[in-house]
């Protein structure tokens, strides 16, 4: 009986004991009063950020229009190709730069005609098709064979199919040309001289099959270079060389007027003329590029000379100093293009 009692008692007491212990807890989620006092210090909950959705990838830009024959000419390098004639005649940036003697395919290789670009340069190569025959300043214009390279020339149509040149001109050509603005017009008509063959360039309305991508990278550059020199665009496009007599158009008509005087009249000696423009940026454009070439033509004094033909507009590029003539000679050697006026 008294253990009894003992062991009701010490219930008891460990029940009042663990009561004292146990904080009041007002409904499910209450918190203990320490843990309450607590959650009062702590700082807010910030819901945790989320990664901004993925940007969506942006559409390819469309491929940049293709160059016609008559864009590269104004602003690029033209070769015309006479397989009959077995010549070859380069114009930059609408002027006759050099002409030279070919050979082309023989009979049952014979060079294809039609409009090409340059699909690759290589300073040596060699052939894969003919018994690994030395290429030097190889220009590719076809995946099947055809380019143009240094070479023997027997005086006729020689070759596998590609487009032979003495080694020096090949040098000059291979420096001179780029992928991006180059044009190649192969012919099975005679070219007897580089009148004919830029009048042929002229008169073309074909496409050049430049790689898109070489023409995405031009146009980049040129931005680029645009915003870094403050420009608004590129450099201004070069004339087209019209070397007409003095007074007579391309189609043989006689100037209508002549508002400004010939610089001759002035007694600044003899006058040539290097070319006649559509407008007077162009000549001016000109005149820097062929300074640049020859820089003895700094020394002479340049005009430019408004003139009406047929109708037309045109500005005749001039320069005058003692002794002009035999400067228009050496000109018309290195492939440039005047002729005397006065």
């Amino acid at each position: 009986m008294a253990l009894s009692r003992i062991r009701d008692i010490v219930l008891l007491a460990a029940g009042l004991l663990l009561s004292a212990c146990i904080p009041e807890v007002r409904g499910e989620n209450a918190l203990p009063i320490e843990s309450a006092a607590q959650a009062e210090t702590l700082p807010p909950v910030v819901a945790a950020e989320l990664p901004p959705p993925p940007t969506p990838p942006l559409p390819d830009p469309p491929p940049p229009p293709p160059k016609l024959v008559g864009e590269v000419l104004d602003s690029g390098t033209v070769i015309t190709i006479s397989l009959a004639s077995q010549r070859m005649d380069v114009f930059r940036d609408g002027a006759l730069w050099r002409s030279s003697p070919v050979s082309t395919g023989r009979r049952g290789k014979r060079t294809p005609a039609g409009v090409f670009a340059i699909l690759q340069k290589k300073t040596f190569h060699r052939s894969n098709l003919y018994s690994n025959a030395p290429m030097p300043f190889m220009q590719r214009l076809t995946w099947s064979g055809i380019a143009i390279h240094a070479g023997h020339l027997p005086g006729y149509p020689a070759s596998h199919g590609c487009i032979r040149v003495p080694s020096a001109f090949a040098r000059e050509l291979f420096r001179v040309t780029n992928p991006a603005s180059t044009a190649v017009i192969i012919v099975d008509a005679p070219l007897p001289s580089h009148k004919e063959a830029l009048a042929l360039a002229r008169a073309s309305e074909a496409t050049v099959p430049i790689d898109p991508v070489l023409l995405r990278r031009s146009r980049e550059a040129l931005a680029r270079k645009a915003d870094e020199t403050g420009e608004a665009g590129s450099r201004p496009a070069a004339a087209r060389m019209i070397p007409a007599p003095e007074g007579v158009a391309a189609g043989g008509a006689q100037t209508a007027a002549a508002t400004t005087p010939a610089p001759d009249a002035q007694g600044k000696g003899q006058t040539i003329q290097l070319a006649a423009t559509l407008s007077p940026a162009l000549a001016q454009a000109h005149w820097e590029a062929v300074a640049v070439r020859k820089p003895e033509l700094k020394a002479m004094q340049m005009a430019i000379i408004p003139a009406v033909v047929n109708g037309t507009q045109y500005y005749r590029l001039r320069a005058s100093a003692p002794g002009a003539h035999a400067t228009c000679a050496a000109l018309k050697r290195a492939g440039i293009a005047c002729f005397p006026v006065s």
